[in-house]
């Protein structure tokens, strides 16, 4: 029998959900807008922002609230990049908050990628925010997958990734 994964989005489940990110300079709002959407498809971008010119740029902060993970789960699925997705969503949590980011320019091409802790990648990040009761318990339902049964995995166990990124060595 294949078991069949719990399908969480954020939404329904008690969890406050916060997207934001940094237009600057040469930004385009286009560009900005769709690496946007191919993660969280269901986000309106603003339409009315307007391309910078030469000589002007760009300075303005993108916020979405209430956004569904929905999609942003199905891809870490499918990248199978649970374990790594776990750390880096985990790695700030606070009670029930936690805060990450993913790189924009990989959003852009339909990726995940987290960038390494305290680093702006090239193309700038998404910010991703949530809160809620029992977070820490949800992060792991959220990315928890078959090989699990055979190395158990929890937050800030001995496998977790360094705080600079690196990956843990074990036996």
């Amino acid at each position: 029998m294949v078991e069949q994964r719990l399908r969480l989005s954020g939404v329904g489940e008690g969890l406050t959900t916060r997207v934001t990110t940094k237009l600057r300079g040469a930004d385009s709002p286009t560009s900005v807008g769709l690496a946007i959407q191919r993660i969280f498809p269901e986000i309106v971008v603003d339409q009315g922002t307007i391309e910078p010119e030469f000589g002007t740029g760009i300075h303005t902060d993108w916020v979405f609230e209430g956004v569904s993970l929905k999609n942003f789960l199905q891809l870490i699925h499918e990248q199978r990049i649970l374990d790594t997705a776990l750390d880096a969503m985990a790695a700030n949590l606070v009670g029930n908050v936690t805060h990450f980011e993913i790189s924009r320019l990989a959003a852009y091409a339909g990726k995940i990628s987290f960038p390494i802790p305290g680093e702006t990648p090239l193309g700038g990040a998404i910010s991703i925010a949530l809160e809620g009761e029992g977070l820490g318990d949800w992060l792991q339902a959220a990315t928890w997958h078959p090989g699990r049964s055979q190395v158990p995995r929890s937050i800030d166990d001995e496998l977790s990734m360094e705080a600079d990124g690196e990956a843990s060595t074990w036996l």
